[in-house]
């Protein structure tokens, strides 16, 4: 008599291999419309993602409802280790993740980000100038400046400095507040004549359209800031996902024992 646990890791991993198949399919189309490094880098993960989907949901199905014992133990033995190296990415995006925020400049609606206050590990991977260059590939490419000027295109200072900017826009597209450069327009800006200053992103702005701060430390925490919330949002799920796999992992061990049961008898 097939038995209950078994029954369900069947539906379960059925339902997975289904699932495998469109993020395989997504994958694919990824790479054949890819034009840019940040659009090929896209496709790996869709396609490796499906790849292992596949390959653990075939074998769930086949060791739950073939009763094929050594398939279901392989699937046991890599959802135990999914379910370790989930929880421990859990407790590593907490952890990198609790240090920096934006300040709040007097008399502006957006904030402004500083490098330094980001966890040291956040801080090297950003520092490292080749993945840098990638990063900023991306965000050249994907007109993260062009777009906001031409949202703000027509604002007064007065009405630019009220905006609530997004921590890539006021760490990228314009100079911090702390070099009291003259606003022309919102990716144009004149520099004081005899001005004097220590941050090393007021020498670093360029009103080339394909600089501007890009090359600022400024811009690399505006892109920390957005990586710190995505990861806390992705630790929540994580959280849930957890809790899900171990419910899985435990009907797999109660599959994986009437397998063992049954091959007794026989």
């Amino acid at each position: 008599m097939v038995r209950l646990s078994n029954n369900l890791i069947g539906i379960l991993n059925f339902l997975t291999l289904l699932l495998s198949i469109p993020i395989i399919v997504t994958g694919v189309w990824l790479s054949k419309q890819a034009n840019t490094d940040c659009e090929r880098w896209l496709e790996r993960p869709f396609i490796a993602l499906g790849v292992f989907l596949l390959l653990v949901s075939l074998a769930g199905l086949i060791g739950a409802c073939c009763r094929v014992t050594w398939l279901l133990w392989v699937y046991l033995l890599v959802m135990f280790v999914l379910i370790v190296l989930v929880f421990a990415f859990t407790i590593f995006a907490f952890v990198v993740t609790n240090k920096g925020a934006g300040k709040a400049v007097s008399g502006r609606g957006y904030k402004e980000y500083r490098l330094g206050d980001y966890s040291n590990w956040l801080q090297k991977r950003v520092n490292n100038t080749k993945t840098w260059n990638k990063i900023q590939s991306c965000l050249q490419s994907g007109k993260l400046c062009s777009d906001f000027k031409s949202r703000f295109l027509n604002d007064t200072p007065e009405k630019f400095y009220s905006e609530k900017l997004t921590a890539l826009q006021s760490g990228c597209c314009k100079p911090s507040d702390s070099c009291h450069f003259i606003y022309q327009s919102p990716t144009e800006w004149n520099k004081p004549q005899n001005a004097t200053n220590n941050d090393p992103d007021c020498a670093a702005w360029s009103n080339d359209q394909n600089v501007l701060c890009f090359n600022c430390n400024s811009c690399k925490a505006g892109l920390l800031e957005g990586l710190k919330t995505d990861w806390k949002t992705v630790a929540v799920v994580n959280i849930i996902f957890l809790v899900i796999l171990i419910i899985v992992y435990s009907i797999g061990c109660c599959a994986f024992r009437n397998n063992r049961r049954d091959n007794w008898k026989y």
